[in-house]
């Protein structure tokens, strides 16, 4: 038994849904690179030996941190979306923490990434596989 909108009953909740993502994570991963920037001028360029896990430490607290305190990073809640669970309810630390681990993986893996891509554009709800894992589900925010 899942408290989320029913897709056919409301489909205004996951109307281009997979689209706003995709603009949502161009968002993210602008800002994020921005942010990398602070590490690299503060240790005059030597960070930019470590810029992978420089990105990787700053990409996963920002998301983690993000969503845990709006159920959404910022590109989401530009493009007015969010994360919601099984029941409805906003993303605590836990669950930010479980979908971020699950976002990290299946970038990690080119496979996985395109088998969730393929899941968000064709599932009713729009859930890609970390979703599907979590029962998470993104949707429009409530205007």
């Amino acid at each position: 038994m899942t408290h989320l909108p029913d897709p056919d009953r409301q489909p205004e909740f996951y109307q281009s849904v997979a689209t706003k993502r995709f603009v949502a994570w161009l968002f993210d991963i602008a800002l994020i690179s921005l942010l990398c920037i602070v590490p690299i001028f503060l240790t005059l360029g030597a960070g930019l030996f470590f810029l992978p896990l420089i990105y990787a430490v700053i990409s996963f607290v920002y998301r983690v941190v993000t969503i845990a305190n709006g159920s959404a990073t910022l590109g989401m809640r530009f493009m007015g979306i969010e994360l919601r669970d099984a029941f409805g309810a906003r993303m605590d630390l836990g669950k930010a923490i479980a979908h971020t681990a699950g976002y990290f993986v299946s970038m990690a893996i080119f496979v996985v990434q395109v088998i969730s891509v393929i899941m968000m554009l064709t599932s009713s709800r729009g859930q890609g596989l970390t979703d599907s894992f979590l029962g998470t589900v993104m949707i429009n925010q409530r205007a």
